[in-house]
């Protein structure tokens, strides 16, 4: 097990699928969130549920509210709010939407960790994936001061600070279920 907190990103407005997709049923269970974090369970020690309102689950959860839920689904509240409720140093972050990010990538993405940088995440070939890897607590000024200003881009962060990217091929370990064919498209592996 391991024994970072792990942190599943659950909070987001879901415009491009047009429901939310933190609800949507997914491999036989009742929601895409509750399969993450049942699977997330057996690998990470501590698994926590990032959301703006727990009461949208039916399951019980370690869950981290957002502290401020005014207006913005960006992923910059949510960190500050992690930061606040665990007290840790750092933590591994992944999206409620790429089902798929499995044990060898993630502990790929741990032991390419250092406490030399601020954040050690994932890319592949043409992508950054920011809500896969691990964020530590020196980033906290940081993004305190990207809420004061409005600004929300992850990948901006992460340009900005001691960052390692950990490269991965272009599969789909990686697919993110943003739209509804996408959504399609993991029911189909997952069930392959």
């Amino acid at each position: 097990m391991i024994n970072i907190p792990c942190v599943i990103f659950a909070g987001g407005k879901s415009s491009r699928m047009g429901e939310d997709k933190s609800l949507l049923p997914f491999a036989g269970f009742t929601t895409l969130t509750e399969f993450q974090y049942s699977r997330l369970l057996k690998i990470f020690t501590n698994v926590y549920i990032s959301c703006k309102n727990k009461d949208k689950f039916s399951f019980d959860a370690n869950f981290i509210e957002d502290k401020k839920t005014e207006n913005t689904f960006a992923p910059t509240i949510a960190f500050i709010s992690i930061f606040e409720h665990l007290r840790a140093d750092s933590f591994f972050t992944i999206s409620v939407d790429s089902p798929f990010i499995n044990e060898e990538t993630i502990l790929k993405l741990i032991n390419a960790d250092s406490s030399e940088v601020d954040a050690t995440v994932a890319t592949t070939e043409d992508k950054i994936q920011p809500l896969c890897g691990i964020y530590h607590r020196s980033l906290l000024p940081a993004f305190e001061k990207m809420v004061e200003e409005d600004k929300h881009k992850l990948n901006f962060l992460l340009k900005n600070s001691k960052t390692d990217y950990v490269t991965f091929k272009n599969d789909n370990t990686f697919l993110n279920l943003n739209h509804p064919h996408e959504y399609q498209k993991a029911l189909t592996l997952i069930t392959s």
